[in-house]
């Protein structure tokens, strides 16, 4: 039996538009109510940049609102008198170390999360995300005496521990949030195939979390690049500072030298900010991976 298809009716003029073909409310705003926001947002960004930079290159005593003549006085001040050197040595080792042990431990510890049930993991996913709302500064004294009985002050060691554990938390979470998102079935799949766990997991899952690890990774650089608290307060020889306590140093009670600040600024950032152009796209991958599922 064959049955005849109805034609369908023919649209007319007072039928609303289907969703496809409907007009987007913002088609219709003008294009200067979108571009004059974020013109004044991107000056309002930009502008302490240019402010920096203009120090940094001008001359000593120099008004001019244009850095020219250009002069690289102020890096090299900073560099050799003031031992930035040292001090970028100090926060690379620094950074670096954080972000293998972060890596490392928060890769174990995800996994652990995503893939196993065990009493109290709600309570424990709980404790490691109010932990992040606990201060560094009120943990200093038991930190440092820990450490002293450890005789880990004045060591960088004591630096890339303290900046480990404060960023394990939300590492945690975000590499467990990125191996849900890993299908199960791959792993047992390799697991049939005569892998076991740790092999399934090396040769199956781990390439696919590049970009949560990634993410991770990068942000526990940053964070230990940037971070002033612990260096202060566990290192005292100045050949052991990192570039955040080397800026502190470049300002006095009585004068600020704001060349050499701005030159030191300027070599704390332009690091962060290259290896985030080149890792922009696995970050934002990484982050909006990861917290899909917690």
């Amino acid at each position: 039996m064959i049955t005849e298809i109805a034609p369908a009716p023919e649209r007319t003029a007072a039928e609303p538009d289907r969703p496809g073909r409907r007009r987007r409310a913002w088609d219709e705003v003008p294009r200067w109510q979108i571009y004059l926001p974020l013109t004044v947002y991107l000056l309002f960004t930009l502008i302490p940049f240019y402010w920096i930079l203009l120090f940094a290159l001008r001359p000593a005593g120099s008004t001019s609102l244009v850095p020219w003549p250009m002069t690289f006085e102020h890096f090299e001040k900073v560099w050799t008198e003031r031992s930035f050197g040292t001090y970028f040595a100090n926060s690379v080792y620094v950074g670096l170390a954080t972000l293998v042990l972060t890596t490392v431990v928060a890769l174990a510890g995800g996994y652990a999360l995503a893939r196993f049930d065990f009493r109290l993991k709600r309570g424990f996913m709980l404790a490691l995300l109010c932990s992040q709302f606990v201060p560094g500064a009120l943990l200093l004294v038991p930190l440092f005496q820990i450490f002293a009985e450890l005789r880990m002050i004045n060591s960088l060691g004591s630096v890339i521990i303290a900046e480990t554990v404060f960023q394990l938390p939300l590492s945690m979470i975000l590499i467990s949030g990125f191996i849900r998102n890993v299908p199960y079935s791959l792993e047992e799949a390799a697991w049939v195939d005569g892998c076991n766990r740790l092999t399934a997991f090396r040769i199956v899952v781990l390439p696919l979390l590049r970009p949560g690890l990634i993410a991770v990774g990068s942000f526990a650089f940053v964070h230990a690049w940037n971070h002033f608290l612990f260096a202060l307060m566990f290192l005292s020889d100045q050949g052991k500072q990192t570039i955040p306590v080397g800026l502190n140093t470049l300002m006095s009670a009585d004068s600020v030298d704001l060349g050499a600040l701005a030159a030191g600024g300027i070599i704390a950032a332009v690091p962060v900010v290259i290896v985030f152009a080149f890792i922009q796209k696995w970050l934002i991958t990484g982050f909006s991976a990861g917290a899909v599922k917690g």
